[in-house]
């Protein structure tokens, strides 16, 4: 399995420990419609949660919540309206962004950025 493969995959277990830690419910993990993805669906607090993940092992390419661009936000945006079709029952919705910096010597790094607008 490629390197950036492995570490996307521990950055998703993570996150969703980190997720559980703080109070959330995980309710979707990779969700899929099309050809859009959410890393993470979860609630707390009757509030609906699009969770975007990124998680890198270095900074030689910036940090891991720089690689997050617009794009990619929106297309965060167009799989929650889809869920939300599914899921009406949601009033209160957000999206946040978990990055996570990893490296072999110390625990893993975490910022979370809540309720970034799309």
């Amino acid at each position: 399995m490629p390197k950036h493969i492995h570490t996307g995959k521990l950055g998703e277990q993570l996150a969703a420990a980190y997720f559980l830690q703080q109070g959330f419910q995980i309710l979707e993990q990779n969700w899929r419609h099309g050809h859009w993805e959410v890393d993470i669906i979860a609630c707390k607090n009757d509030i609906l949660y699009f969770i975007e993940v990124k998680a890198r092992r270095s900074q030689k390419y910036g940090l891991p919540e720089e690689s997050v661009s617009r794009k990619k936000m929106e297309n965060l945006a167009l799989a929650a309206e889809q869920y939300l079709y599914q899921h009406p029952q949601w009033k209160r919705i957000q999206f946040d962004i978990l990055a996570i910096s990893l490296s072999a010597n110390n625990n893993p790094e975490y910022f979370h950025i809540r309720d970034v607008s799309v």
